[in-house]
């Protein structure tokens, strides 16, 4: 795919490459060694105490806020921030599954249940599961189930025989991605609880199975409550759709730049071959941007960066980046970054190239 603005490393010769990363040596090896070395991957157990505690501390005042104002339409508007710090508490979630909080497990497990299972309604077990194959194998059409045939479509092979109202969706994708992307607040619970009730579902125990319930329904009948309580029907279930629309939306734009229209395994011969390195950097795009991008993205923009390490501490994302772009322009493997809107601009053009196939056939 083309990438007008995107900052790509030059080309080097393969056997200068050979000679960096040592004969029969990983790519990978000495970049972690680096890393390592710089203390990148030690814990920030304080700095993410701060965040969750007050971002705990918003969600409540939002929550003291509804009941203060009471049934009135004036409240709807307290459904913006409070989308907002629910998916500051997604990103909570997504670090400590995988383990960037602390590094005993049991410590995670209870934050991420707390923030995924309790706050959002959201599966912990099922958001592992998926999410761990994606990060194994990212953008491979077969394996990655973020990629997998679905409402969209990802390569052209895809399209094959969606007719009706998939393919009028498909044929539309690029303009139907972010009113889409307000249902995934909602769409996340859904998978939740179909997970729960699966017999083949991820969880390892039964214990496991019923903590994870138990704490889907306290999230929906805590969230009911306060809504019930506060505000007339008719304005809870506006104000509920609302914030679920608002954060949906918010969540798509965190994770849907970071691979669309990057390279995919599947195209290339030697793809499956990809050592960890090239399959990270090759198909994951960075968003450049200060303070406000890396608060609102939730550190998402640090993509390549993520994916090589996926234990690093949010805050030291950015400051490997530096150690990344050079290794990889040492080996001379692209190294993919784009501002803010460039980032949507390609990957909603991918998806436009992607239908164009039903839109040539209709």
């Amino acid at each position: 795919m083309p990438q007008a603005t995107a900052t790509l490393t030059a080309p080097e010769k393969a056997p200068a490459a050979a000679a960096r990363r040592g004969a029969g040596g990983s790519e990978f090896g000495p970049l972690l060694r680096t890393v390592k070395e710089q203390g990148l991957l030690d814990r920030r157990a304080g700095w993410y105490a701060r965040g969750i505690t007050v971002n705990l501390l918003a969600l409540t005042a939002v929550a003291v806020g509804l009941v203060l104002l009471g049934p009135t339409w004036w409240a709807l508007p307290l459904a913006v921030p409070l989308a907002l710090f629910s998916a500051r508490a997604a990103f909570v979630g997504h670090d400590a599954g995988h383990s960037q909080i602390s590094a005993h497990r049991k410590r995670n497990r209870a934050l991420q249940l707390v923030h995924a299972n309790l706050l959002l309604g959201m599966s912990q077990e099922w958001w592992n599961d998926k999410h761990n194959r994606h990060h194994a194998h990212p953008n491979h059409l077969e394996k990655d189930p973020d990629v997998a045939a679905d409402i969209l479509v990802f390569a052209q092979h895809q399209t094959a025989g969606r007719t009706g109202l998939r393919g009028w969706l498909t044929r539309h994708q690029a303009w139907l991605f972010f009113p889409l992307t307000t249902l995934e607040g909602i769409a996340l619970k859904v998978y939740g609880f179909q997970a729960l009730f699966s017999a083949d579902g991820p969880y390892r125990t039964r214990r496991d199975r019923l903590v994870e319930g138990a704490l889907l329904c306290a999230h929906v009948a805590g969230y009911a409550t306060l809504l019930l309580t506060s505000l007339t029907l008719g304005q809870a279930l506006v104000f509920a759709l609302i914030h679920q629309m608002l954060l949906g939306l918010h969540l798509g734009m965190a994770f849907a730049p970071n691979h669309k229209g990057m390279e995919m395994p599947d195209a290339h011969p030697d793809g499956d071959s990809w050592g960890h390195l090239r399959r990270q950097v090759l198909t994951s795009r960075n968003i450049r941007g200060g303070a406000l991008t890396d608060w609102f993205l939730g550190g998402l923009n640090y993509q390549i960066e993520h994916h090589l390490f996926p234990s690093m501490p949010r805050p030291h994302l950015r400051l490997a980046q530096p150690a990344v772009r050079a290794h990889c322009r040492t080996l001379g493997i692209p190294y993919t970054e784009t501002g803010f809107v460039e980032s949507y601009r390609q990957a909603l053009g991918h998806l436009h190239e992607v239908g164009e196939p039903l839109r040539t056939a209709a």
